[in-house]
């Protein structure tokens, strides 16, 4: 199992991030627009119902035409009472009489340096330099009344000065509203952001109490395409190679516990054999005559090579399956370590009446490998072919090339294997049946090793059976070029 891949990078719409900032700029644009629109309100409120939103001159003029117009169908008309009455909680306004009476909408009274200034206008004094009367601040705007084309007062609206009362009001209404309008919009936007990345989290801390736990099935919740969604993929794949390595473990467990139990019955069975003897040997009450004596001896002599090549041939499994060792890779000839293996067999093929037939290609009888180890393949394969082998049978040694591989086989004419059973051949002490009780008629661990040695040259083992043939194929990398080499230095 490897590292972790890269995961890909997390589009800019769909970012965290970009959602609590884009969440925060529609915010707060509500807000702003919702108080604009607030102040908008207010402000044509304030300007009293006869003039939303007009300048002050035009407001003036049309205050003077309509209070002309006012008097002029009733002469006695109280102005105040009509200011007060028409434009009550407008702007401040004042109308100056020109016989010097003063009316207003009631909202302050009028500076005394205007009324003095308007009420000489109307009168038609003038003023010197000394004389004159002093104004501050912004001036005011007035409008003349006309009754019938003659100027009956005058119409005074003086500045809004800061800090005015309706400044003040409009601060005062705008703040509540304000306020609660922030309020509203902070807890959407909470909502909206953190409510889903809440929950997020909250799963993914669940899925990692439980994985703690020892719970390996526990899995985040993948919803999105965020970076919390990232993580939840990344903490998930993690837990998958937990799991993944978590379940190598349980079976490399598992093997070494049936191996352990393995080993130690094919330990057992030679050392109860020669205990049995030597304690029988050691019985002083027991005669035993000469022969049987010398038997007894050579049971124990044979169970202790028996022994001795089991605990070797474990030895030299651990060091193939763990890499250990060098392998002496060399070029040779494979048609010699077929006659090798077949001489070695010759005495009790003859015997038994077993034909042994070699056929090596002339593509294939140059080899790069380690000839030793090879030759203790093909050992353990022939032993086993030529111990099933029924007499007056046959047992084929073949090399062929096929494609860019060097093809191996062992062939023999015996019972086969059955179906069920060919899985399990090249694992360590497995037992078909009696007949095939021991794979390798040593130790058990023949094929285990021979699948070793293979593995280590890079090429692959396997078997295929049926009654009155089988045939253990080993397929090495062919790295010779197709000519026939001289085989004499070689193996």
């Amino acid at each position: 199992m490897g590292a972790l891949e890269p995961m890909p990078a997390v589009r800019w719409y769909r970012s965290f991030y970009f959602r609590i900032g884009f969440v925060f700029v529609v915010f707060v644009v509500a807000v702003v627009i919702a108080q604009n629109t607030l102040f908008a309100l207010l402000m044509s409120r304030s300007a009293g119902p006869a003039f939303p939103g007009r300048p002050p001159n035009n407001v003036a003029a049309i205050l003077a035409a309509d209070v002309g117009s006012a008097l002029a169908a009733d002469p006695h008309l109280d102005v105040g009472e009509y200011l007060r009455r028409e434009y009550r909680g407008s702007r401040p306004m004042f109308v100056l009489m020109k016989n010097g009476r003063v009316a207003s909408n009631g909202a302050g009274e009028l500076p005394e340096g205007v009324r003095v200034s308007v009420e000489a206008a109307l009168n038609g004094r003038t003023f010197d330099r000394a004389t004159e009367p002093r104004i501050e601040g912004p001036p005011s705007v007035t409008a003349p009344i006309q009754v019938n084309r003659e100027l009956r007062g005058m119409v005074i609206l003086p500045p809004m000065p800061p800090g005015s009362p309706l400044v003040r009001d409009l601060t005062r209404i705008l703040s509540l509203p304000g306020t609660i309008i922030l309020i509203i919009g902070t807890t959407i936007a909470a909502a909206l952001i953190f409510a889903p990345a809440r929950r997020k989290l909250r799963g993914l801390e669940r899925a990692t109490e439980r994985l703690g736990a020892g719970d390996l099935s526990a899995r985040a919740p993948e919803i999105g395409g965020d970076e919390i969604a990232r993580v939840a993929a990344a903490f998930n794949r993690m837990a998958d190679e937990l799991t993944t390595r978590s379940e190598a473990l349980q079976t490399a467990d598992r093997l070494r516990r049936q191996m352990l139990a393995d080993v130690s019955h094919e330990l057992k069975t030679p050392l109860t054999a020669m205990r049995g003897y030597l304690e029988t040997l050691r019985m002083a009450g027991v005669e035993l005559d000469a022969a049987t004596r010398d038997r007894y001896f050579a049971t124990i002599e044979r169970e202790t090579l028996r022994l001795d090549r089991i605990v070797q041939d474990l030895l030299d499994l651990a060091r193939l399956e763990n890499d250990s060792g060098t392998l002496d890779v060399r070029l040779f000839s494979v048609r010699r370590l077929f006659e090798h293996v077949a001489q070695r067999h010759e005495r009790e093929a003859q015997v038994r009446g077993i034909a042994i037939a070699i056929s090596v290609a002339d593509a294939a009888d140059q080899v790069l490998a380690d000839p030793e180890r090879l030759e203790q393949v093909i050992e353990n394969l022939a032993a086993n072919a030529l111990r099933h082998t029924p007499s007056g049978g046959c047992m084929r040694l073949v090399a062929v090339v096929v494609g860019s591989t060097a093809v191996l086989r062992v062939e023999d004419s015996g019972e086969g294997i059955a179906a069920d059973h060919l899985p399990f051949v090249f694992e360590r002490f497995y037992k078909v049946d009696p007949a095939r009780a021991s794979v390798s008629a040593r130790s058990g661990l023949g094929l285990s090793i021979a699948r070793a040695i293979v593995d280590r040259h890079g090429g692959t083992i396997g078997v295929a059976s049926r009654p009155g043939r089988t045939v253990f194929t080993v397929t090495l990398p062919h790295h010779v070029e197709q000519t026939v080499q001289s085989a004499s230095t070689n193996l």
